[in-house]
């Protein structure tokens, strides 16, 4: 696919330079595309894995272990390499031991592999106890599970929203206490909190019932500190808001999803669909989330890797021609393709 000699007025297109869209024929790399530079922190955000003992499938129809190898397995293979995989609660459906150890067997060389910090939240459907004892090696206790973890100045807070024996969230005075100490000092590149119960209204009703209590006592201790994004799960589907100034992230779920656009004879549906997991890319001055599906589609267009490097090492008004006019030759062929 020849380039054309003659582009846009008052641009260069590199007449010559290329004469096919093939790998090679640049020296040199760019270091960035567009106007801005790679994020400094990339976390990779999964919520609600809900696995069970001895690898059964949930309600008997979800094979939620599958699941969860198939969204390991399509991070891997892509090409973001995260600091951390955040784990936003209900890792468990039921809190099973047996629940925790193949969680960990699933997820833990994956992390290793790629050099990422694990990150695990508690969720209602968690208990506290094999919990604590058996992603943490620790004693077995009915303590709040509450971390603070340092990925290369960003500082993470894993925040325990969950009360013992009920699926709704709450927060004690003395984690209020101790997080509002936490960050008293701010960190060198800002702070996310990972909580299980987003403080977020839903359009599910029945759902509101099982939200996270007393949230005002939550935004009076967050206002003015450096918490630049929450990271909540729970809800079973994406959705994003704001909270005492500051941006929510909610990642839907690994096992199955609820459907909001679901009959109105149904007032919760639960469907084995939509399942996703999210990429959070934090920048200087803002942080970015994106939501990436387990299934696979039908790739209908798109470029081989092999292009990159050429790609990369055009110079800027170069590739801007190329990829943005739509008399290019490349884009002029793409039309054509959907002509067909």
């Amino acid at each position: 696919m020849a380039t054309s000699e003659q582009g846009v007025a008052g641009r260069s297109t590199g007449a010559g330079i290329l004469t096919a869209l093939q790998p090679g024929g640049y020296p040199e790399r760019m270091t960035q595309m567009g106007q801005y530079p790679p994020a400094g922190h990339v976390l990779v955000h999964i919520s609600d894995t809900h696995l069970l003992g001895e690898g059964r499938s949930l309600y008997g129809k979800v094979p939620v272990e599958e699941r969860l190898a198939i969204a390991m397995a399509r991070l891997e293979a892509g090409p973001v390499k995260p600091d951390a995989l955040v784990f936003t609660g209900d890792l468990a459906d039921l809190g099973e031991p047996d629940a925790y150890v193949r969680l960990r067997a699933i997820v833990e060389p994956v992390a290793a592999r790629m050099g990422a910090e694990l990150i695990w939240v508690m969720g209602n459907h968690d208990e506290r106890a094999p919990y604590a004892s058996l992603l943490f090696d620790e004693p077995e206790t009915d303590a709040p599970q509450d971390r603070v973890y340092d990925i290369r100045g960003l500082r993470v807070i894993s925040l325990d929203t969950t009360v013992p024996g009920y699926h709704h969230g709450e927060l004690s005075a003395a984690q209020l206490e101790w997080l509002a100490g936490v960050l008293a000092q701010p960190a060198e590149h800002g702070t996310i909190v990972a909580v299980h119960h987003p403080p977020v209204p839903t359009p599910l009703e029945v759902m509101a019932v099982l939200e996270l209590l007393d949230q005002p006592a939550l935004a009076e201790v967050l206002q003015g500190t450096d918490v630049r994004m929450i990271l909540g799960g729970h809800l079973h589907y994406s959705t994003h808001s704001t909270f005492a100034g500051i941006p929510i992230s909610v990642a839907a779920a690994t096992c199955y999803t609820l459907d909001l656009g679901a009959d109105a004879s149904r007032l919760l549906s639960g469907v084995d669909g939509g399942q996703s997991f999210d990429f959070v890319h934090v920048y200087d001055d803002r942080v970015v989330t994106s939501t990436i599906p387990l299934d696979g589609f039908a790739e209908v267009t798109g470029f081989s890797s092999d292009y990159r490097p050429m790609i990369d090492a055009m110079p800027a008004d170069v590739r801007l021609e190329q990829l943005s006019s739509k008399t290019s030759h490349l884009n002029l062929n793409e039309a054509a393709a959907s002509d067909v």
